[in-house]
């Protein structure tokens, strides 16, 4: 491969924005430390990073796919010359590794991509944060409880779920053409960040692939317990004499949000209950004595609001490994969770509760439980949990390792 650095090339819809941008940044500072080179080609979003970014396609390319797929349910068919101006990319910088992340998202061709990748004869790893790579159509079915997936997509019933399809089902076309690319490469790891993901992945046609779970880890130094509060209660006028229930979600879609609203009616006005990442029209359905406050990007704010909430509950429906329960521990805050995917999966000892999908009543007597006893008591074992099992530095590092074993 020519030059003496190796290389790493990821590939994602965003770059150090939102959660799966920011675990490829983070990987990326990993092989950068290293000695390595660090490439991030990115289709929408992005912040300043320290790796080399490419931004694949435009607005208008993204705009096109978009309005396309929503008409003929062929996501990730569309943004040809977009794909092939990236495999130029790909072929001039030589990359040892390619780490796929979120391929889909309107700006990615995956049969042109993977019949260059079949080609390309670097190590492939593919982190998995949803199930769009093995079903025909959604990214998520646990909130229909479809199984289609196990056996054939077809007559989907979930077409109005992302990637939206208005007119046309072509599920069982996507599951053939996905079958026939993602099993079409002699060196893929599949990498997904939940056990619960892992085993789904093991019941569905990705079975005979190389698989391995690796956890999503926080930045524990920027995640940790703040004290000075004042700031954020009177901008946000939440009272500090009651017990604050947080509650935070980039988007609410299938996370609970109906949940809140009757929590609010089962909890007295002792309980605060506080909700972040709401669009405009949410922040309309929800009762007055719910604080709403918008999608941040300010990541002191967040640190605050988790610092200052007794418990954060995260009602999901629909889940595959949420970073914000592990955010809200490392900041020395228990959780309280729906049995929901991998979201359970981040609860240690002391740090949190389990609760079956829909059942408020149980959450609310925990929440009460919480703060009669006071967080003080989970405080330290939330905190210890994080640091031994979610550190960021020590999750990417497994990537790194990955890396280097392929390369053997």
């Amino acid at each position: 491969m020519g030059s003496q650095h190796k290389k790493l090339l990821q590939i994602n819809i965003t770059a150090n924005w939102g959660s799966h941008g920011k675990i490829a940044e983070g990987i990326g500072k990993i092989v950068l430390d290293h000695g390595w080179e660090s490439y991030i080609a990115y289709g929408r979003w992005m912040n300043p990073s320290q790796s080399t970014l490419y931004h694949i396609g435009s607005k208008w390319d993204e705009a096109r796919h978009g309005i396309i797929s929503r008409l003929f349910d062929n996501h990730g068919l569309n943004s040809k010359n977009a794909t092939r101006k990236l495999i130029q990319y790909i072929q001039s910088i030589q990359p040892d590794i390619i780490h796929l992340h979120n391929i889909h998202g309107y700006y990615l061709n995956y049969p042109i991509l993977f019949e260059f990748l079949s080609q390309y004869n670097a190590p492939v790893v593919w982190t998995l944060h949803d199930c769009w790579t093995f079903t025909g159509h959604c990214a998520h079915y646990m909130f229909i409880g479809c199984e289609k997936w196990k056996q054939h997509c077809e007559y989907c019933p979930n077409l109005k779920a992302y990637p939206k399809s208005l007119l046309f089902d072509r599920s069982y076309q996507n599951f053939e053409d996905k079958r026939g690319d993602f099993t079409s490469l002699k060196n893929l790891t599949l990498v997904p960040v939940s056990n619960w993901l892992q085993e789904q992945i093991e019941q569905s046609f990705l079975k005979e692939q190389n698989i391995i779970t690796i956890h999503n880890g926080i930045d524990v130094q920027l995640f940790k317990p703040a004290s000075n509060n004042k700031e954020i209660l009177e901008k946000y006028k939440i009272n500090a004499n009651k017990h604050i229930v947080l509650g935070i979600a980039s988007n609410w879609y299938h996370k609970g949000l109906e949940d809140f609203i009757k929590l609010r009616n089962i909890l007295n006005n002792q309980y605060e209950i506080v909700l972040v990442g709401l669009n405009k029209k949410e922040q309309k359905q929800i009762p007055r004595d719910i604080i709403g406050i918008p999608r941040t990007q300010n990541i002191k704010e967040l640190v605050t609001l988790y610092s200052t909430a007794d418990v954060y509950f995260n009602p999901t429906w629909e889940d595959n490994f949420p970073t914000t329960n592990l955010e809200a521990m490392a900041c020395g805050t228990p959780i309280i969770t729906y049995r929901t995917g991998g979201s359970p999966e981040a609860i240690g000892q002391h740090t949190g509760f389990v609760v079956n999908q829909g059942h408020i009543q149980q959450a609310a007597e925990i929440i009460k439980r919480i703060s009669l006893e006071g967080k003080e008591k989970y405080a330290n074992a939330c905190r210890n949990h994080i640091e031994t099992y979610f550190n960021m530095d020590t999750q990417y590092m497994k990537y790194f390792e990955l890396y280097n074993q392929l390369l053997k």
